[in-house]
Order: structure tokens, then C-alpha cells, then sequence
């Protein structure tokens, strides 16, 4: 049977708002009200389709025809400058079952609330040591996100994986270039300074195994006798870099700024922590999440979304931002309410490729906020919020720099 979905014209984002990256909200809003999908030219250029609306996006998160699988499709180069053999991207997150359920089931017993809650206390003390260097700083201002919202998940990753101390300012680099790329080039080269370095890692921990979570995928092995290959230690461990810091910086950068745009909310979190905490992480991360697109899925077949025909081969973003604003949804979901209940938000993702780092970046937001709330009581914005530079692309929401004082 042939199709009678429409095929819709290329909608360019920046066209409809010029503010699109610092404020891409009322653009999907207008999107949303128009249709569940679109074809549209991202601002690095990309022709993808979006889709938007919090139950079009869910259902796209379970759709078994928007594959993960892009190390085996020779599209590769529609999401990333690298090779598809590239070894940093064999792990969960660029695979469908069955490999996906496999990974999954070898790594998960790494994150289980119990192994994550014993984290805590690290946690805490990394925060209190750079709180105490950035109130130190000269003239009582800072970059919040140099001082303290960047280097927190950083050396948090970095214990996870034994990454040695002299070697941390090397690998936030790479870091940022992964996921966030100034260029093709810096990004491609990015990831073969991950594989060499986690490969002379990976074989110096093999030989002289620590307590480290390296370690122990190194040594992991199931009832059945499988373990991680040499290319599924080395992509994990970048999927643990990637994912699970620079999602936390925007977590916790992303929080203070909500927080400084609505003074009455942050008085009411200063005087109940015990009573809000909770429900401010999760406001956070529905109001303004640290991700406010999924990484790419591929369309294996022509694929039928909400009357709009998406074709083979094409490359669909799920508007993860837009999924948590909408009003079918959430009340209001325009206005910041640390009090609302903000379960049902997506902004972990949903379906087999939920976060496996949620309770770990729940856990540092949690300890990064109460400790910023309770040590700064005067912390406040340092710069007009309109001259923020933000990262760039679709994927991630957050400001390079947020300059405070107190």
C-alpha cells in the first residue's frame, strides 16, 4: 500500500528564531502546535527530523524502526565525525538489542542504587574542596562552571575510571571535544586521543587491577562466562566520560540559573532543602534539562509518525526539551515550580536506552545544590544572562561559562 503521509518542506530553525540555541523553546512550542514531526535544518546546517510533543517523543523512544545501530548502517558520518569501527562508540548507547541487552546486563551491575548512595560521601567532599577554593577567589567572583560545576562530575568520572590525577585536564578536553565539537576535525581527533589513552588504561588496570569501576568491568564476567571485549571497555568507558560529566555540569549549571531567573523559588528551596530538594532535580530537569535532544536515531525503513513520512536513512532528533514542556502533559509546563509534581518528564530518556547514570547525576546534582545553597547564601548572577555563551549543536543545554559573586 502506498503512503498517503505528507512529506513536509524544510523548516530552518534559526530562521524561526534567531535566539533558537539560547531559547529554542517557543520555536518547538510553534512546531508542536503545527504537527508531531518536521523536517528542519538544525543551526550547524544538518537536514534531520524532529520530533516533538511529549507522547510523539516517547513513542519515538520504542520504535524499533528508529535504530541506535549506526556502527553497522555506512551512515555513520550523518552524526559523527569518526569511523563506524571507531572503538569509543561500542557500547549501549550505539546499539539495538540483542547487543544492546547483552551491554547492558554486563554493565548494570555497576549502578545500582546501593553502589551509587556509597558514592555519596566522595561526592560531598569533592564538592566542599572546590567550594572552598572558589570562595577564595579574589574579588568574591567566580565562573561557576569553571570553579565548580565542571570539575565536580569530571573528578567524579575520573575516580570511577582511575584516570590518574595528572592526566584529568588532558581528558576534559577530549571530553568536551566529543561531545560538544568546536569542528569535525577537533571532534575526530577527540576520539582517537580517547582510544589511546583509554587502551593504555584499560591494559594498565588488566595488569594491576584497583577499586576503581574499571576495574571491575575489566574482570566482569556473567553466569554464562561473556564479558566486555578490548573495543566494549574502551567504549564504555567513553560512553561513562561523555555521558555521565557533561550532563551533570548542565544539571547543576542549569539548576543555579533557574534559580537565579526565579528568586522566589530558590528563597523557598533556602528555607525547606530536606522538603524541596528532590522535586527541584526533577523540576530542573524538566524546565530546562541538561539534554535537549536524543543522539540520533537512524530510520531503518520509511517510518509513519503522526501522519508525516519520514524516509529511510534519515537521521531523527527527539525533542527530549520540548517532550517536558508540553501542556498535554504538564500544567503551566512554561513556569518553574519547584513544588509541581515533575515525575513523567523524559529528560533521562526513555524505553532501553533510559540513562544508566540517572541515580549517579541525580545524587551529584542533589549534593551540588544543597552544598551551593547552604555554603553561598549570597551567590548571585554575575553577567546578563543574554551574553551567555552556550554550547554549541542540539544535543546538550548549557552555557560554557556562568560568572557569579557573592
Amino acid at each position: 500500500m502506498v503512503s498517503t503521509a505528507a512529506q513536509p518542506p524544510v523548516t530552518d530553525l534559526l530562521r524561526l528564531s534567531p535566539e533558537f540555541v539560547s531559547n529554542p523553546y517557543p520555536v518547538y512550542a510553534e512546531l508542536r502546535r503545527q504537527a508531531p514531526v518536521h523536517h528542519v535544518r538544525t543551526p550547524d546546517g544538518d537536514h534531520v527530523w524532529l520530533v516533538v510533543g511529549h507522547e510523539a517523543c516517547r513513542a519515538a523512544f520504542t520504535d524499533p524502526r528508529l535504530s541506535r545501530e549506526w556502527r553497522r548502517s555506512g551512515r555513520m558520518h550523518q552524526i559523527k565525525s569518526t569511523d563506524e569501527d571507531d572503538p569509543n562508540l561500542a557500547h549501549l548507547l550505539m546499539a539495538d538489542p540483542p547487543d544492546h541487552t547483552r551491554l547492558r546486563r554486563l554493565v548494570s551491575r555497576d549502578f545500582t542504587p546501593r553502589r551509587i548512595a556509597a558514592l555519596a560521601p566522595r561526592v560531598q567532599q569533592v564538592a566542599d574542596d572546590l567550594l572552598d577554593a572558589m570562595l577564595e577567589s579574589p574579588g568574591r567572583r567566580a565562573d561557576l562552571v569553571a570553579a565548580f560545576a565542571f570539575p565536580l562530575p569530571m573528578t567524579v568520572i575520573c575516580e570511577l575510571l582511575g584516570v590518574p590525577q595528572l592526566d584529568r585536564d588532558a581528558f576534559s578536553g577530549w571530553s568536551t571535544q566529543a561531545i560538544a565539537p568546536t569542528s569535525g576535525p577537533e571532534q575526530a581527533a577527540a576520539y582517537t586521543a580517547l582510544t589511546a589513552y583509554f587502551t593504555d588504561l584499560i591494559t594498565d588496570k588488566r595488569g594491576s587491577p584497583g577499586e576503581d569501576l574499571l576495574s571491575t568491568m575489566i574482570h566482569a564476567v556473567d553466569e554464562g562466562g561473556d564479558r566486555l571485549s578490548p573495543n566494549e571497555l574502551i567504549g564504555m568507558c567513553s560512553l561513562l566520560l561523555i555521558a555521565g560529566h557533561e550532563t551533570t555540569v548542565n544539571l547543576i549549571s542549569g539548576g543555579m540559573r533557574a534559580l537565579f531567573a526565579h528568586p522566589a523559588q530558590a528563597a523557598l528551596l533556602r528555607a525547606d532543602p530536606d522538603g524541596l530538594l528532590d522535586g527541584a532535580i526533577e523540576e530542573f530537569l524538566r524546565y530546562d534539562g541538561p539534554v535537549e535532544t536524543s543522539t540520533g536515531r537512524l530510520a531503518l525503513s520509511d517510518v509513519e509518525l503522526g501522519g508525516v513520512l519520514i524516509p529511510a536513512g534519515s537521521t531523527v532528533l527527539i525533542a527530549i526539551a520540548d517532550a517536558d514542556r508540553d501542556p498535554q502533559r504538564f500544567e503551566a509546563p512554561n513556569e518553574f515550580d519547584i513544588r509541581r509534581d515533575a515525575r513523567g518528564h523524559i529528560a533521562f530518556g526513555h524505553g532501553i536506552h533510559y540513562c544508566l547514570g540517572a541515580p549517579l547525576a541525580r545524587m551529584e546534582g542533589r549534593i551540588a545544590l544543597r552544598s551551593l545553597l547552604e555554603r553561598c547564601p549570597d551567590l548571585a548572577p554575575d553577567a546578563d544572562p543574554a551574553t551567555l555563551p552556550w554550547v554549541p549543536g542540539m544535543l546538550m543545554r548549557g552555557v560554557r561559562r556562568l560568572p557569579v559573586c557573592w
